[in-house]
């Protein structure tokens, strides 16, 4: 009894120790799955990455504690089935990890059952966005999303200023998925994919040819190209067929092509001669001593193992199991062990028959796939850090570019920088000088071996030329109708567009195709309309650039400016007393009279002491003085300036008074003869207000603008088809059946009027518009017309075909009605009478310092022949002032009198 009381305790201390000991050293081999297509491009390097990574982690005593770790890789074959019941497979296995798959279109089915046994699904390879959604909160991806390739496409559109694109994409959830993210990016630049391509998945030569062949009759050559690696590079070498890799394209590849070209061997690399100019995305891998050691590594497995060469889904397949092992060790050392359970819906769901009982769910697998995401260590391929939607971290693409047989690295891609010619990790070293206004890439040899850009569309190769309508009006035909008896047209706008088609870099074969019938003007919006359904590709006349018309086509710069006016008959506004006042402005005339007053003091001052003309009494002074001054403006003045100084005041002012009274006359004569204008219309509002009867031109977007924004009624509003019946219904009044004003637009006013005398434009335009050719939306040719218009714009030719059509008889226009005479005012005579201050202040500066001079001289004499005095005499300053214009008023004979007798004293008598 004693001996059983002893051994009891024992057993259970020695059961407990062994059972410790196994838990503390936990599991012996942890299993992970692996699901790809082993024979393919991406698979062939996945395979032999995994595997080495896998010796590589069980050699690392750091890592796992001596837990070994034992990968399970099914063949998916490109097939989702065969990867779903691969999944199935690996999964009977009790894998705590699935790696893989590399298709999107597999990763899609797998997802849904890691989902329910809550195992963790990591794949280097499959780019779908749509991968990250909440519905698969399993999947993680260790390799870059398409979202980020998408934008990098896009900017990579943009930096080109390419503005449409053609997309060719295998019709799979990789390929949808990544050309609808792509067209989203565009549309964030105000770009668009113009054509979407598909090709089936097991697409063959035939079909691609088909494609190629319809893609040539469009008009963009922009051409993205989005599909699976493809080692023969069938697009392509059917493209360089159909010559299609020449100067009129541009081909853009996502990283399948750079996939591709990376698994080439050295001798195999003979197909880059498809290549020529294409350029291309790869997923950037910072350089590393790590990654060259590896790269060293792998050229010695490819003498025995290898059978591929290595690319960048290889670098990542690597990271993504040493990412698994991370994971596993900070899981085994916070559970001490792996462990599954049976789900009793499944087993209730499958029956015995299906051999599927042994699936379990994965416990804690949610667990793991929290540390999976909190991952953070440098790998082969950089940095390996996963963001919130459980994608890896981006790193950036590489811009590649294919020339003569080799691949060139011309730039880099990040999503916070745009594009670079240094790498990001470079870049993030000196963030504070870059910006991405700062974007550029090293020189690019685009298809055909030219470095410059390529335009990156052209007029569609459909074997018709471009439709453009013209309207076939039936008044005003100056602006734009057919040739009598021809199929020709002819016109100003017809002109301007032809001679903005010159400076077009390109050839645009065209074919003018009337609109209408020629016998009443057509509808403006009418022909816009067909633009836009695509009856014309464009339409060229007379069409006004309004906002209706704005959303629906686009139009190029205008090339004549416009807008609507008040046409109205017109009557000679009576002569007033005061005409003769209007030449001068108030202040012009002010300035006159100073001028006058100015010169006769002046003129007094300086003829004062010399010309007796100007002496005798004060009241006498002061009649010559302003007589002499006013009596020069009609050259009637019997005195005459004897000093020099007045003589050289009196040529200047005499000049002035000839310009000023030239000026007046011309002025005078100009308001005596010319029309004024006037009418009982005074604009807009006094139109509208007056109830009468408005006119406009048939076809024209007046009527719409009065009725529709101006709120006039549609009953007053009375179509009017020629400039006769603008005649007619003007003369016949609102009382006699016809309209009070005519509201068109601008240019047709201007002709109308310049062959009528008895109507006028009342006021000023009241809307700005301008006339433009319209073209399909987010058409090139209409920024290329427009450059065009620009150039003949800032050359006068634009004016010189206005000249041709309108100014045989004097450009319309100039007959237009002012409101107010043309009046002289004081900016255009500031100089001369600056002049003339200038000469007139001057000359009495002199005449003043030699009256100074003489007087200090006088007052000199005096003292001289003076007694002595024993009282000092020191005069103020009021008497010396007093005593020099006492001096100033004398004559100047006088004074010349005493300085001699001075000078010249008598000798002695006697």
């Amino acid at each position: 009894m004693k001996h059983s009381v002893i051994l009891l305790p024992l057993v259970v201390l020695i059961w407990v120790f062994l059972n410790g000991s196994v838990y503390c050293q936990g599991p012996a081999v942890v299993n992970i799955g692996a699901i790809f297509t082993f024979n393919s491009v991406i698979g062939r390097a996945a395979k032999l990455a995994m595997e080495t990574a896998v010796d590589d982690v069980n050699a690392d005593p750091k890592i796992l504690n001596g837990t070994r770790l034992n990968l399970i890789s099914e063949d998916a074959n490109c097939s989702a089935f065969l990867g779903s019941v691969g999944a199935f497979q690996v999964l009977e296995e009790g894998v705590v990890a699935i790696i893989g798959p590399q298709s999107s279109a597999i990763a899609h089915m797998i997802s849904e059952i890691a989902n329910g046994l809550q195992v963790p699904l990591v794949s280097f390879a499959a780019t779908d966005p749509t991968l990250s959604a909440s519905q698969f909160p399993f999947f993680i991806r260790s390799t870059q999303s398409d979202s980020y390739q998408m934008a990098a496409v896009a900017d990579l559109v943009d930096f080109y200023e390419w503005k449409e694109v053609i997309a060719i994409f295998v019709d799979d959830d990789y390929g949808r998925s990544g050309i609808a993210y792509l067209d989203d990016e565009l549309e964030k630049r105000q770009l668009k994919i113009s054509y979407k391509l598909p090709l089936p998945i097991q697409f063959d030569r035939g079909k691609i040819t088909d494609m190629l062949n319809k893609s040539k009759l469009l008009g963009p050559r922009v051409y993205v190209v989005h599909v699976g690696p493809d080692p023969k590079l069938r697009i392509f070498s059917i493209a360089q067929q159909l010559e299609m890799i020449n100067t009129n394209y541009v081909w853009l590849a996502t990283d399948w092509l750079s996939t591709t070209l990376d698994s080439f061997s050295q001798m195999n690399k003979t197909s880059l001669r498809f290549l020529q100019g294409v350029v291309g995305l790869r997923q950037h891998i910072p350089d590393s001593s790590q990654k060259r050691a590896f790269v060293s590594r792998w050229r010695k497995l490819l003498e025995g193992l290898a059978n591929s060469e290595l690319n960048t889904y290889g670098f990542q397949a690597y990271d993504t199991v040493w990412t698994v092992a991370y994971s596993i060790d900070k899981f085994v050392k916070e559970h001490r062990n792996i462990t599954f359970s049976t789900n009793d819906k499944l087993q209730k769901i499958i029956s015995t028959e299906m051999q599927m009982r042994t699936l379990k769910v994965f416990d804690n697998g949610s667990h793991l796939h929290d540390i999976l995401l909190k991952t953070n260590f440098t790998g082969l391929s950089g940095q390996v850090q996963f963001n919130q939607d459980r994608n890896i971290v981006s790193g950036g693409y590489d811009v590649i570019n294919i020339d003569q047989m080799a691949i060139h690295t011309v730039g880099y891609w990040s999503n916070s920088s745009g594009f670079s010619i240094l790498p990001q990790e470079n870049l993030q070293r000196d963030q504070k000088n870059y910006s991405r206004l700062n974007q550029k890439l090293k020189n690019v040899t685009w298809p055909g071996g030219k470095t410059e850009r390529p335009r990156g569309w052209v007029i569609a190769d459909n074997g018709r030329p471009l439709r453009i309508g013209v309207p076939f009006r039936a008044s005003f035909v100056e602006f734009a109708t057919k040739v009598h008896n021809s199929d020709d047209m002819q016109g100003y706008c017809i002109d301007v567009f032809k001679e903005a088609l010159k400076s077009v870099p390109y050839d645009v074969p065209y074919q003018l195709e009337p609109f209408g019938d020629g016998h009443s003007n057509p509808s403006y919006d009418g022909i816009v309309e067909m633009v836009k359904n695509g009856g014309f590709d464009a339409a060229v006349g007379d069409i006004a650039i309004v906002t209706n018309r704005t959303r629906i086509v686009d139009f190029s710069q205008p090339y004549a400016t416009t807008g609507l006016v008040i046409v109205a008959p017109i009557h000679n506004s009576k002569s007033s007393a005061w005409v003769f006042l209007k030449p001068f402005t108030v202040e012009m005339w002010f300035v006159t009279a100073a001028s006058f007053v100015m010169i006769a003091v002046v003129i007094w001052i300086l003829e004062h002491r010399v010309n007796d003309d100007f002496r005798g009494p004060p009241r006498r002074q002061l009649v010559t003085m302003f007589l002499f001054s006013f009596s020069t403006l009609f050259k009637t003045n019997q005195e005459t300036t004897e000093s020099s100084l007045g003589k050289m005041v009196m040529v200047v002012w005499l000049f002035l008074l000839m310009v000023i009274t030239a000026s007046y006359t011309a002025s005078l004569t100009s308001i005596l003869t010319v029309q004024q204008l006037s009418s009982p219309i005074t604009g807009i509002d006094s139109l509208i207000a007056s109830n009468w009867p408005i006119g406009y031109q048939v076809g024209s977007f007046a009527y719409s603008y009065l009725a529709d924004n101006l709120y006039i009624a549609r009953s007053r509003l009375i179509k009017l088809g020629s400039p006769e019946e603008y005649e007619e219904a003007l003369r016949k009044g609102p009382k006699g059946g016809g309209v009070g004003a005519i509201i068109d637009e601008l240019p047709y006013v201007d002709l109308f009027l310049s062959k009528q005398t008895e109507f006028g434009i009342i006021g000023q335009p009241f809307t700005k518009s301008g006339w433009g050719f319209a073209f399909k939306r987010d058409s090139p040719l209409a920024v290329d017309i427009s450059t065009a218009i620009l150039k003949l714009s800032e050359s006068g030719e634009l004016q010189k075909i206005h000249e041709k059509w309108f100014c045989k008889m004097g450009c319309p226009g100039e007959r237009r009605q002012n409101s107010e005479p043309n009046q002289l005012h004081m900016i255009s005579f500031w100089g001369l009478y600056l002049l003339c201050g200038v000469f007139t202040i001057g000359a009495l500066l002199v005449f003043l310092l030699q009256m100074v001079r003489q007087f200090v001289r006088y007052k000199r004499q005096q003292k001289k022949s003076a007694p002595p005095s024993p009282i000092s005499s020191n005069p103020h300053c009021s008497q010396v002032i007093y005593n020099f214009f006492d001096f100033v008023d004398e004559k100047e004979e006088a004074i010349k009198k005493i300085f001699t007798q001075s000078d010249n004293p008598p000798g002695p008598v006697g």
